[in-house]
């Protein structure tokens, strides 16, 4: 937690690589990212699983985990998060059980129940005959299989049990509300992107919150975007790289980051610009002293325990810079 504040702030990574980059330097990006953000007080530093998207490098999500791990010393790590459609729970329960016996103590594992990608990336993931229905039972049999190891159990995660590594569920609807609450385990909202029913499902996780051995009272994680830079006009241009991508995603024409433009007005229609600006209504930019006015406003609109941050930026150096001043901005 940042000293002198008291809401927990963290930070949300899709790893993105900027045009004329590669994943390769997205991923020790990431790294140096983190260990600049453990010192300057974030609690967690999550990756997100994306599969067949070139402007995204975080779709081995556990291995990507693992780099930044050996990269860090005290932030927690982990997945926000692992589609779990995806895969098996045991091949999960061993790929962060393993994490969890390298790094004790800072291994996070984030759960999400869309595929993460289209759909005949979904098929060539061999997950094809998977259900969302599917995903509750998957949930219990992953937290199973950290639970400590009894006699006679024929199948073990090895590492893995015994290990109880936490298990946070993620969405952007009410689904994932409801089954957290039920589970009594943290809930962490995809407001970044698809804020519609984000006081909603805040409410009904609340309302249906179990208490369980993993957490005793509800845990509510809020994601938002967040561009910082010295300047109102520099941190405006800087954000028009996500905008842009969010356009682009609207087109159906995916890419790499794009470098920032001086006006975003001749980028998009007034139909994407409409579609896109609800999308990221939970955006912050400004100056530090601008948006800890905002988001300070935001944590009492939402009453949020803690406040998860991402910031597709461009360039690396704006992009530190951007999660220094909001560190220094919220203490």
């Amino acid at each position: 937690m940042l000293r002198g504040m008291k809401t927990p702030l963290s930070i949300l990574d899709l790893a993105p690589v900027p045009q004329g980059s590669t994943p390769g330097d997205a991923l020790r990006n990431s790294r140096d990212l983190a260990a600049h953000a453990e010192n300057w007080g974030y609690t967690r530093f999550w990756l997100a699983e994306h599969h067949n998207m070139v402007g995204i490098a975080s779709a081995a999500t556990s291995v990507a985990a693992g780099y930044v791990l050996a990269g860090t010393s005290r932030i927690r790590v982990g997945s926000g998060g692992v589609m779990l459609p995806n895969h098996s729970p045991l091949v999960i329960a061993e790929q962060f059980g393993t994490l969890a016996a390298l790094y004790p103590g800072r291994v996070d594992l984030g759960l999400g129940r869309a595929p993460g990608t289209d759909g005949a990336t979904m098929q060539a993931l061999r997950r094809g005959l998977q259900h969302e229905d599917d995903f509750p039972r998957d949930v219990l049999e992953l937290r199973a299989l950290f639970a400590d190891a009894v006699e006679g159990q024929r199948i073990r995660a090895v590492p893995g049990a015994g290990l109880k590594v936490p298990l946070y569920i993620l969405g952007s609807s009410l689904y994932g509300a409801q089954l957290a609450g039920m589970l009594g385990l943290p809930f962490a909202f995809a407001s970044h992107f698809a804020p519609d029913a984000l006081h909603q499902a805040l409410a009904i996780y609340r309302e249906r919150f179990e208490p369980s051995e993993q957490l005793d009272k509800p845990h509510a994680i809020v994601a938002c975007n967040v561009v910082a830079a010295d300047t109102e006009a520099e941190a405006r241009r800087l954000f028009t790289s996500p905008q842009q991508s969010f356009v682009n995603l609207v087109r159906g024409t995916r890419g790499q980051l794009r470098p920032p433009i001086d006006d975003i007005e001749n980028y998009w229609s007034p139909a994407e610009k409409a579609h896109v600006s609800r999308m990221l209504s939970c955006a912050f930019v400004g100056t530090g002293g601008q948006i800890a006015d905002r988001l300070h406003g935001f944590l009492a609109q939402t009453k949020a325990d803690e406040l998860i941050v991402a910031a597709a930026i461009y360039d690396h150096p704006s992009r530190l810079r951007s999660y220094e001043i909001l560190a220094e901005a919220m203490r």
